[in-house]
């Protein structure tokens, strides 16, 4: 057993299904994945702001016609925020000033998507994009392998932009099992030259459809030899899909994570995970 601490920190009321977050400077600016809004939580105040992604938009989208938007990461002065592409309704990505939360671009990634089907060998109803990285020059996008064939991918893509000029390369992994059922890939963050990422196993095939919830891992991969170095199994019972860097040191790493409860009610819990630095395998 590794070390880690995993406590509850406080709860965002007014955020429903959350689905990726980013910490700054006391602020949290998150997704939630039945809404097209983004949300940005100041800490000290304890005051929430909405941002509309979209014309029309909606805290509670039908599923159905929800843009599922499931990861979001920074670079710079801009956020993107990608729908997972589990459907042909959710294929956008948003990019969003930073400082000022308005949409600069709405693009279209239903080229990119269908690429990175073909190159990972994933069958369209086994797509679900649930995390994403920019260092500026490689993007990294995390297919969650929940339906049938379980492919958990990072795909690495050198890009001039996504929506028509692109290198694509992919690796995937096998993701420990809990109680039976393969873990999926649900957020990442890269914190230095390591990948960190969650994972939770979800008693479903379906990319689709929600399903018991058996508990959620966190792991590292090493991004110069695309190698996992450690998972740890963090808790039994909740569904982590957000993961942000809040504090490091030497010795130590926290991170702040957001669960999906799966329902429409507006309310979201923050956890704060710490872990021991000096992990091994």
């Amino acid at each position: 057993m590794e070390k880690f601490q995993l406590s509850l920190l406080f709860k965002i009321i007014g955020l429903g299904s959350a689905s990726g977050l980013i910490y700054n400077d006391n602020t949290i600016i998150a997704i939630g994945d039945n809404s097209s809004y983004l949300y940005e939580y100041q800490l000290q105040t304890n005051t929430l702001e909405r941002h509309a992604l979209a014309e029309n938009a909606q805290e509670n989208s039908p599923k159905k016609l929800k843009p599922d938007f499931e990861a979001i990461t920074q670079y710079q002065d801009s956020l993107y925020i990608f729908g997972s592409g589990s459907t042909e309704n959710r294929n956008v990505m948003v990019q969003v000033n930073a400082k000022t939360k308005t949409v600069i671009a709405s693009n279209d990634l239903s080229n990119l998507y269908l690429a990175m089907q073909s190159f990972g060998e994933i069958k369209p109803e086994d797509f679900n994009l649930e995390g994403a990285i920019f260092n500026g020059e490689t993007w990294f996008l995390f297919n969650r392998g929940n339906g049938k064939t379980n492919k958990n991918i990072v795909f690495t893509i050198d890009a001039k932009n996504l929506t028509n000029e692109f290198r694509i390369l992919s690796n995937a992994f096998k993701l420990p099992k809990i109680k039976g059922i393969r873990t999926s890939f649900t957020d990442a963050i890269l914190v230095d030259d390591k990948i960190y990422f969650l994972a939770t196993a979800e008693k479903t095939e379906s990319t689709y459809d929600d399903g018991e919830i058996l508990g959620s891992i966190i792991g590292r991969i090493d991004v110069t030899k695309m190698k996992i170095d450690f998972t740890q199994k963090i808790t039994d019972t909740h569904k982590f899909e957000g993961i942000t860097l809040f504090k490091k040191s030497e010795k130590e790493i926290e991170f702040l994570l957001c669960e999906d409860n799966d329902t429409e009610i507006l309310e979201s819990n923050i956890f704060k995970l710490k872990l021991d630095l000096e992990i091994k395998n």
